[in-house]
């Protein structure tokens, strides 16, 4: 289920950039709420942007032994940490059909899908549009989805092809995963009024939940199997999780032994890193640093309530000894929201997570969300030279991850940079360079507007004036 309230791609940028412009022009040299006072809270003296170095992330490949116990993890619990007692996956060719008010791009994008999943996972599955598909896409307004999943962007239920079936089994154990021994006809419920990238994650995210790992986990940096939503599309790691779901020594209702005793040469085979770069910490994550994390980042909630969610998920990360991207996604969270209240503390869980996320698999996209949130940071306080630095480091690993969302944010930050160093030229040449990304990233016209307003109103702050 990809949620809607906790996408690093989308919502936590509208945050990001929010908490910058949080106070009037004329207030911006007074202390904020939770901050220090003066120039410490406010934009008027530099900002020590020096405390995140440019430096390349590093990729590390998975270990064979990690991925098996990842493997396990993702396909026998569900978000829920209910266990699954038998394995289950599609057996034989996978059909999948899109109905209902089916958006402009999804045909292409989901053409893209099934082609990365017949290459890199050998999966055989195709697209058809007749009755009968093992996987049906339906199409809905977002309103509609949201009175039956509040949280969800979308989701996916086994035994039924249409919402209307959904409805009428809800609460039967049909739709329980528990009783799945075997995968034959699943549904994908997706928004059909949602922007062209939101309905291209759905389809990434969800379609691989109804092939496979019905599971997310916070501890995974280079995956779409987790809550934090970084990863826009499926990873090499998700490919290969996928790879190992249809290993032909594996097949539906073997037990979680059965497969425990397969999944290592299985990994051997299909992962083929060895022990790869070591030390991953594959220990279980308490739910109560997974109730206070999604406090922290879910909107809504009074500001105060979620800063003290977020420390207390920071404390309990620690108290765990992780260093990995539950660790670091504690210091994010928590850097964002003191980004408006007190900017050296924003900055430095920002470099804390960093450091992190740079030494992770798949770490650029994270480490690209930072230099995000620095750069609007850098414009608002006049120093449009580093915001520009820290654009143009982001954008090669957000393309790469093709974020349009992301990309069309990092792309209108530096337009603004290059205007405030009286660049106009360069500055257009940017904003041009943008408008496909934010159209398919940001939706409709209206809401590419409202993002340029946005990142305009940052420049607009210097000089401060008081």
């Amino acid at each position: 289920m990809r949620h809607s309230l906790q996408g690093a791609a989308a919502a936590l940028l509208t945050l990001a950039l929010a908490g910058c412009l949080a106070a009037p022009a004329t207030q911006v040299t007074k202390a904020r709420p939770g901050g220090s006072s003066g120039s410490e809270a406010g934009f008027t003296a530099p900002l020590a942007l020096d405390l995140l170095p440019l430096a390349a992330p590093v990729s590390p490949r998975h270990g064979d032994a990690e991925m098996a116990a990842s493997f396990m993890e993702l396909t026998f619990s569900m978000e829920t940490g209910r266990a699954l007692d038998h394995f289950s996956r599609f057996e034989g060719p996978v059909t999948i059909a899109l109905t209902g008010a089916v958006p402009a791009t999804a045909a292409a994008d989901l053409d893209r899908v099934i082609a990365r999943l017949r290459g890199e996972a050998g999966i055989d599955i195709s697209r058809t549009t007749a009755p009968g598909a093992s996987i049906t896409v339906e199409f809905t307004p977002r309103a509609t989805l949201r009175r039956l999943a509040p949280t969800a962007a979308c989701f996916v239920v086994p035994n039924v092809v249409s919402l209307a079936e959904f409805r009428r089994q809800r609460g039967s154990d049909a739709l329980d995963w528990a009783q799945v021994v075997e995968r034959r006809q699943v549904a994908i419920f997706a928004p059909s009024d949602a922007s062209a990238q939101e309905v291209r994650d759905c389809l990434h995210e969800e379609v691989a939940q109804a092939l496979g790992p019905l599971n997310d986990l916070y501890r995974l940096s280079d995956s779409v199997f987790n809550d934090d939503n970084f990863n826009s599309v499926l990873t090499p790691f998700d490919m290969t999780i996928l790879r190992a779901t249809y290993a032909p020594d594996l097949r539906s209702g073997m037990s979680r032994a059965q497969v425990q005793a397969l999944i290592g040469p299985i990994m051997a085979r299909v992962n083929g890193a060895g022990p790869g770069f070591g030390g991953a910490d594959t220990s279980p994550t308490p739910s109560a640093w997974i109730a206070a994390i999604e406090t922290a980042i879910t909107t809504g909630g009074p500001q105060a309530s979620r800063r003290a969610a977020a420390e207390r998920a920071l404390a309990l990360a620690r108290a765990q000894g992780w260093q990995d991207a539950r660790l670091a996604f504690s210091h994010f969270a928590l850097a964002r929201l003191y980004v408006g209240a007190d900017r050296d503390r924003a900055l430095a869980e920002f470099a804390q997570a960093a450091q992190i996320y740079a030494s992770l698999p798949g770490g650029a996209i994270h480490v690209a969300h930072i230099d995000m949130q620095l750069a609007a940071m850098a414009v608002a306080a006049g120093q449009p030279d580093r915001a520009i630095q820290l654009a143009d480091r982001a954008i090669p690993a957000i393309r790469a991850a093709q974020n349009q969302a992301l990309l069309a944010t990092v792309l209108l930050i530096k337009a603004e940079a290059l205007d405030m160093l009286g660049l106009g030229a360069q500055a257009q040449a940017v904003r041009v360079d943008s408008a496909s990304a934010a159209r398919y990233g940001f939706g409709t016209e209206a809401q590419v507007r409202a993002r340029q307003r946005e990142i305009s109103a940052l420049g607009g702050q210097w000089p401060p004036r008081g």
